[in-house]
């Protein structure tokens, strides 16, 4: 096991890294900005570092500065949390170079999974199920035609280096496809600085799946079941739930066992997520996420494992501390995401926070590194912690999400909970029945049921 363990974030993420380390004994070591000088997990942590200024490209990117930080702490790995560097296979590389553990895949899992048009090969060549599409980038916008009238319009444009969204066209028709695939290499190269996009099938009203896998890169992996993370805006997930109100104990069994062995013929290695778009009946793999989620909780709250734990378990080269066999759901759990924004228009609200009130009470969990007198800051993402709450079963779980959320208090800034006040209160959202587009048309028309 590691003596020491150096976390390369900040935020939520970084104080519950901190957490399982001090469970396991182990020494921690914070990087911080100038911005982040007064954050929790600084103060918590049993070393500091301060790594450069507010940009995150000049701090929590900044590989040299957290490669010396490693040197200067004597830090023995590197737990990177998600976001910033957590799927950038030559950070992993380097920080092996130097003697220093990743804790996360193998280097050429995060390559091969973080190109989406290489994922989708290796999905197929593993039996995953995939969505009709390309079979690798299209070049020209004859081809893209070609590709297009081949699985039926409407499609989805998207960049093989994408993510939350950005790079991403639905063209409708024919005549709307050179206009989207211009719009959607030129978002690509902006944001990616790769051009190359690919195309598939748009379903219209799916829900969106995700499958929790671990392995310990010595051929043994294990799914954890399922969560559902439809409730979405602009692709950015805003509420998930585990396990899914639409998926039965048969399809949650055929697909976590295809996606355990999937993990088990790759010797895969530490937390991943198999997402999937889902629509009657059937699974279609979009992309794999080879780090820790933001809504790990939920699955840790129905299963009762520690997945951070076992992070950090496995990179330390031990095996796997449970089989498929002792994964056993129970329960249900809702986790929603907090953010300092406007809860309609989702302005960023940065400032400081005049009070902090969070609820408490069986079954209810709170991920989050902000305090009242805290300053958020305008630099970085914008959720400021994450409401879990778990119960028996769904309808208490609503229930109880429902009371949370009337105990919790934030003063001094904006935020969204406003916004999850009334989705739990929805007559859709009570019965399980909405898809990834149902939040937006709720957003732009007001309730679309009750």
């Amino acid at each position: 096991m590691f003596g020491k363990i150096l976390i390369a974030n900040r935020g939520e993420i970084a104080l519950r890294v901190l957490r399982a380390c001090k469970e396991l004994g182990i020494a921690t070591v914070a990087v911080h900005s100038t911005a982040d000088a007064d954050a929790m997990h600084v103060k918590l942590a049993d070393e500091s570092v301060c790594i450069g200024p507010p940009p995150a490209k000049d701090s929590y990117l900044n590989i040299p500065a957290l490669l010396a930080a490693c040197e200067i702490t004597g830090a023995e790995a590197v737990h990177p949390g998600y976001g910033f560097l957590s799927e950038n296979a030559r950070f992993a590389e380097i920080l092996i170079d130097h003697g220093v553990a990743f804790i996360g895949p193998k280097p050429e899992h995060i390559r091969v999974m973080g190109d989406k048009i290489e994922a989708k090969k290796t999905a197929k060549r593993l039996g995953i199920p995939c969505v009709p599409g390309s079979a690798g980038g299209v070049s020209t916008d004859e081809e893209a035609a070609r590709v297009s009238e081949e699985i039926g319009f409407p499609v989805l444009i998207k960049a093989a280096a994408g993510g939350g969204g950005r790079g991403m066209k639905v063209a409708r028709s024919p005549e709307e496809l050179s206009s989207a695939l211009s719009t959607a290499r030129s978002e690509a190269r902006a944001n990616f600085g790769d051009d190359a996009v690919y195309i598939e099938k748009y379903l219209g009203t799916p829900r969106h799946i995700e499958i929790q896998v671990f392995g310990d890169g010595k051929g043994n992996a294990v799914h954890l079941g399922e969560r559902d993370c439809s409730l979405q805006r602009r692709h950015q997930k805003v509420l998930e739930e585990a396990p899914s109100p639409v998926i039965t104990p048969e399809q949650r069994a055929q697909i976590g066992e295809t996606v355990a062995k999937a993990m088990r013929d790759m010797k895969y290695l530490g937390a991943g997520t198999i997402e999937f778009l889902y629509e009657n009946g059937e699974f279609y793999f979009i992309e794999m996420n080879t780090r820790i989620q933001v809504e790990h909780p939920v699955t840790e709250a129905i299963t009762g494992f520690d997945l951070i734990r076992e992070q950090i378990r496995v990179a330390a080269g031990e095996t796997l501390s449970f089989t498929q066999d002792d994964v056993v759901l129970t329960g249900h759990a809702i986790e929603c995401r907090v953010n300092a924004e406007h809860p309609r228009t989702f302005r960023p609200s940065p400032g400081k926070i005049g009070y902090w009130h969070v609820p408490g009470g069986l079954g209810v969990r709170i991920d989050s590194a902000v305090y009242q007198g805290y300053t958020i800051p305008p630099y970085y993402d914008s959720m400021i912690g994450k409401l879990i709450v778990t119960a028996a079963t769904r309808d208490e779980c609503l229930a109880r999400l429902s009371r949370a959320l009337d105990e919790f208090v934030v003063e001094g800034i904006e935020t969204t909970l406003p916004l999850f006040r009334e989705l739990v209160r929805n007559g859709d959202i009570r019965r399980g029945a909405y898809d990834i587009h149902w939040l937006e048309q709720f957003l732009a028309e007001g309730e679309p049921g009750n």
